[in-house]
């Protein structure tokens, strides 16, 4: 049997393209696309953000996809009841974020403490970052302790006043995500994408491999939430 090939246009939504084809999400970090906060958007308006041709684009990943029959499933996550998907952006992605912002902390300040006057642009990179930890911390605590339960509450009674609650809480909860959004962009940016200079030590070098694992971690926790999650009290 010939295996069906996954078709791709410049008009498909970069969200639906990864939920789709979730591999693609590897490639559109790649190339700075956002498939998160900015994934409501078409695969051309994506390409002209970054100054690609939109064709180029759709040739890439439909070479992806060819090379990757097995991935052409849609996100997993897409078909799993509301419950479990909360659990498991609790148990794993709040998780990880209680766990390593504090410690990444530790060798941001270093870093800017001992690199600091050589390298200035480290100074930027400890205020942003502090201001990132503060706000996701404070980001998901809110998720878990107000958020979460009302979207638990909506399936069990489907009460259109928790909906409206629902509706206005996700709506400053993807007002959060862009401003986080904006200061991993501008992390990546002065990083030069996290390429340490010739110069730095072994804690400068794992701490910029640190803040891109950090970068990869929340795209995927704000994919799952924007683009999947969010969507069904958003969209009922």
């Amino acid at each position: 049997m010939t295996e069906r090939k996954r078709q791709f246009d410049k008009e498909d939504l970069v969200r639906d393209i990864v939920l789709g084809f979730p591999k693609s999400a590897d490639y559109f970090r790649r190339r700075k696309i956002d498939f998160c906060c900015g994934g409501n958007r078409s695969l051309q308006a994506a390409a002209a953000e970054r100054g690609i041709e939109a064709e180029e684009l759709v040739a890439d990943l439909t070479e992806l996809a060819a090379a990757h029959p097995q991935a052409e499933e849609r996100d997993a996550w897409e078909e799993a009841d509301s419950r479990s998907l909360i659990e498991h952006i609790v148990n794993k992605h709040h998780a990880f974020l209680r766990e390593e912002l504090p410690e990444l902390q530790k060798s941001v300040t270093k870093v800017a403490r001992v690199h600091g006057e050589h390298d200035p642009h480290l100074l930027e990179v400890q205020q942003l970052y502090g201001q990132l930890r503060d706000e996701l911390l404070e980001h998901t605590a809110k998720e878990e302790a107000e958020v979460f339960p009302k979207m638990i509450n909506w399936e069990l009674g489907q009460e259109e006043e928790v909906l409206g609650k629902l509706r206005s809480a996700i709506d400053e909860l993807e007002d959060e995500h862009e401003g986080a959004g904006r200061i991993l962009k501008r992390l990546r940016d002065i990083t030069g994408d996290y390429q340490p200079p010739a110069h730095a030590c072994t804690t400068y070098r794992t701490t910029y491999a640190r803040l891109e694992e950090l970068e990869g971690m929340t795209f995927t926790h704000i994919h799952l939430e924007n683009n999947i999650l969010f969507p069904r009290y958003s969209e009922v």
